[in-house]
């Protein structure tokens, strides 16, 4: 199929991954909104959060070296975006019948694999979409449709909660969302077949590999992922310290996701203005979300949640743009793969000492948290200098 390169054809080849995202999305963040407490419930300790959270975040980003890797060799990009999102959609609803945290964790860390697979080919293939619209628009626009599922998922699980439904029944119900995203997803396929054509290719006498400022993007950016709490690991400490009501949690997590989609759009277009340098900006807000979290009553704890929303915004659009950028056409899939791979690994070295923390101390969790935060601060500065 011939395409036209224009901003209309690339715009909507970005909306219709970004509505694919949308039902994804309502599925496993609805998911994730609960499995904190979840896990609680079937009587698993803070460290083991923290641990299954951080290991599913490990193998979701680590694996994504070798997937990334497999998708520039093979070009097989939509097979292996497929095959992704169908271990996701698989693995999610079965958390309905999961009768041990042993078993629950098995499946979220599936469903992790599924991410692995699916999202270095995913994002190479958004990236030649948003070529022409502008990488941190185009990235703001998937991740704030991405967002937009992300407070309907756990606004459906407060709902079944409302009306007294019970945890199985509020994994089971999240089948609706995954079928019509995996619907989407063949229909893309059909229409975009080649999405490759919708990026203007403008030779360049660059060299093929990764520059020195992609490395210390990556440096910077992993220390950032290591003093980021996963959510799973808030919600426990809403449920065991008693901040707020179960039914509130996935509606908090609602609230963090509307603010991560907002300030995905917004932080694209300073993106698009001003570079790399917009990270330093949003990670420079977001490193006080932790005292507001895990320090204050149930006001407080909303504007934690807040904060940390606007953090995961850029950490999901500009951060993701900022690779394209930086990486040449031929090698994107990889560089999105090893720059996963690395965030990923400090991800989860940074969820399974936050756990221990949490157990140990507060206090020193947030002396990490923020510490960790406030050194990737000048690497990332240090990074849009040298790409300049």
């Amino acid at each position: 199929m011939k395409y036209e390169v224009s901003k209309e054809r690339a715009f909507e080849f970005v909306l219709l991954l970004g509505l694919v995202s949308l039902f994804a999305d309502a599925t496993y963040e609805g998911a994730r909104s609960i499995i904190g407490p979840y896990f609680e419930i079937l009587g698993a300790s803070a460290v083991t959060v923290g641990f299954v959270a951080g290991l599913g975040e490990l193998i979701g980003y680590g694996l994504r070296i070798i997937t990334g890797l497999a998708a520039d060799r093979t070009k097989a990009y939509w097979a292996i975006t497929i095959a992704g999102y169908s271990t996701t959609f698989v693995a999610i609803p079965l958390l309905a019948v999961a009768g041990s945290w042993e078993f629950a964790a098995f499946l979220v860390i599936l469903d992790r694999l599924g991410k692995a697979l699916r999202s270095p080919a995913r994002d190479a293939i958004l990236s030649q979409g948003t070529n022409v619209i502008g990488r941190g628009y185009g990235f703001g626009i998937h991740e704030a449709l991405d967002q937009i599922g992300a407070v309907a998922g756990p606004l459906i699980i407060a709902g079944v909660f409302f009306y007294n439904g019970g945890y199985s029944i509020a994994f089971a119900i999240l089948a609706i969302p995954a079928a019509i995203a995996f619907s989407l997803l063949l229909f893309a396929r059909k229409i975009y077949p080649s999405p490759e054509k919708l990026e203007i290719s403008i030779p360049t006498l660059e060299r093929k590999g990764l520059s020195n400022a992609y490395w210390v993007y990556l440096l910077a950016a992993s220390l950032l992922g290591a003093g980021y709490a996963d959510f799973a690991l808030i919600a426990y400490h809403f449920k065991s310290a008693s901040i707020i009501a179960d039914t509130y949690i996935p509606i908090f997590f609602a609230v963090a996701m509307a603010c991560d989609a907002l300030s995905a759009l917004l932080l694209g277009r300073v993106f698009d203005k001003i570079g790399i340098s917009t990270i330093a900006i949003s990670s420079a807000i977001s490193v006080f979300f932790a005292p507001f979290v895990f320090l204050g009553n149930a006001y407080f704890a909303l504007i934690g949640v807040i904060i940390w929303g606007i953090g995961m915004g850029a950490q999901e659009s500009i951060l993701r743009a900022a690779v394209a950028e930086m990486s040449p056409k031929e090698r994107r899939a990889s560089a999105y793969g090893i720059f996963n791979t690395g965030y990923g690994i400090f991800w989860f070295a940074g969820s399974v000492l936050l756990g221990l923390l949490y157990d140990f101390s507060i206090f020193y969790l947030i002396i990490f948290s923020m510490g960790a935060q406030v050194v990737s601060l000048p690497l990332f500065l240090y990074a849009a200098k040298k790409h300049k």
